[in-house]
């Protein structure tokens, strides 16, 4: 895979996981909360938001409310999870919750399913002890 596709699907999913984040907190996501979440410019925004429109992973309505379609959706929780089961991890075994959030963001692109089924396990099985 070469790096600008791998760096654009990195993009899709933070911003996949950015809306669903907001939708958990705020009733409805504009293109706004999301730059102000991300301290990302309004027109870069802009741009992600009619690219994730044209790949139908989210729905924009008249009023601007930013609404995860169903394949959004599976995208956006499957990140999310990755990111927060991998940051609880390594909060787990000593890392500094600012840096484990950080690292948890670079991993959670990366590892494969294989690899996150299986650390997943393991941090259930340890954490259910």
């Amino acid at each position: 895979m070469n790096h600008n596709k791998h760096r654009s699907e990195e993009s899709v999913e933070d911003y996949l996981e950015t809306i669903l984040v907001l939708s958990k907190r705020i009733s409805n996501v504009r293109s706004i909360d999301i730059a102000n979440e991300l301290s990302y410019s309004k027109p870069s925004v802009s741009v992600a938001m009619k690219h994730l429109r044209e790949n139908q992973y989210i729905s924009i309505s008249e009023e601007g409310f930013i609404t995860l379609t169903p394949e959004g959706r599976d995208i956006a929780e499957a990140v999310y999870e990755r990111h927060s089961l991998l940051t609880e991890w390594l909060i787990h075994i000593g890392v500094e919750p600012s840096v484990a959030k950080t690292d948890a963001c670079k991993m959670e692109h990366d590892i494969s399913p294989e690899s996150f089924d299986a650390i997943k396990k393991h941090i259930l099985s340890v954490l259910n002890r």
